[in-house]
């Protein structure tokens, strides 16, 4: 019997086109959904004749209550090897393999400049003028070069981004509650001797920390006070470590100079939120993930972890995690803004 994969948010429609499916063309069907399901029923009814499903991130949360409605679910295939929205022991009792891929950290630190150089020098109003022919020249940009970038998270993505401020000329400084001397020397920024200290000081202020338990609503009204009028504020990362309503508050007194947005409390943006229309924000539908190289990564191992599990070997499985780290999958809406 021939199987079927679902390959969820294909919203370019390139999944089958970037990677090559003729490896496992001869037992499994594929078909791609280019938009995306919001709510549990219409998933359950567009995935009830489903075999494999390949899911893109953080997208799309895989609860018990869903998964036991797939009774012919066998395997999931999550483009990185982290997912916080799929219930392991869930799929685990119920006999679903969870499988993983590989994913690179390029295309988050490029996106990451791409929004502070757009925000620093008025890149989308000023080129929205010259089409619209419009004022020539209405902002004065912001200078990098001497100016302090401070970084909330040093890992892989915020170390790579600290790498390309120095190398602007800009004196970096990071902070997160796990921060060593260490790994800051080791990049060659200062350490932040607090949050407060950095957001007082930073000139731009970029994100780079998992979202957990002690880093949600981590920039709340108070810690966005502390910005500078001047300052630019970039999250690439997980929406929910930003207080939404705050940051919105922030930009629609004008008490910060601008933001730069990647991720979102609801995605897709619904037409109607107050993220579309914000002053003094640059937003972008969560490219942060979003390059060629990474997307034929992920479906390229997709295609391979297919192949492996139909082999009766799954390549890269995801485990269930011990009793003590599980923790609960978050709804629809605090599963949204996931890289």
């Amino acid at each position: 019997m021939r199987l079927r994969c679902a390959v969820l948010d294909d919203f370019q429609q390139v999944a089958t086109e970037i990677a090559d499916w003729s490896p496992v063309a001869d037992g499994v069907d594929v078909v791609t959904f280019d938009t995306h399901f919001g709510e549990e029923d219409a998933l359950a009814e567009a995935l009830a004749d489903v075999d494999i499903v390949v899911t893109l991130r953080e997208r799309v949360s895989f609860p018990e209550s869903l998964i036991a409605r797939l009774p012919r679910l066998k395997l999931i295939v999550a483009s990185g090897m982290r997912n916080s929205v799929i219930d392991y022991a869930a799929a685990d009792a119920h006999g679903v393999t969870v499988c993983g891929t590989a994913s690179s950290s390029t295309p988050p630190v490029e996106l990451t400049w791409a929004l502070l150089l757009g925000l620093a020098r008025g890149i989308v109003q000023e080129g929205n003028a010259l089409r619209e022919g419009g004022p020539w020249q209405q902002t004065v940009g912001a200078d990098l070069h001497g100016r302090r970038l401070g970084l909330l998270g040093l890992g892989r993505i915020g170390g790579r981004v600290a790498r390309v401020g120095l190398a602007f000329g800009m004196r970096v400084s990071a902070w997160s509650q796990n921060l060593t001397a260490e790994r800051a020397d080791e990049v060659g920024v200062e350490l932040a001797p607090s949050k407060e200290e950095l957001l007082a000081t930073a000139d731009f202020v970029s994100v780079h920390l998992a979202l957990g338990d002690r880093t949600r609503d981590l920039l709340g009204p108070a810690e966005l006070a502390l910005l500078k009028p001047t300052a630019y504020l970039v999250n690439t990362s997980r929406a929910a470590i930003v207080d939404q309503d705050a940051l919105l508050a922030a930009l629609h007194e004008g008490r910060i100079a601008g933001a730069g947005v990647d991720v979102f409390d609801t995605e897709p943006l619904p037409v109607g939120h107050p993220m579309r229309t914000a002053p003094r924000l640059l937003a972008t539908p969560h490219l942060g993930y979003v390059s060629r190289a990474n997307y034929a990564t992920y479906y390229g191992q997709a295609v391979e972890a297919i192949r492996a599990y139909l082999a009766g070997s799954p390549v890269r499985r995801l485990p269930v995690p011990p009793a003590s780290d599980a923790q609960a999958i978050p709804s629809r809406a605090d599963s949204a803004g996931r890289q």
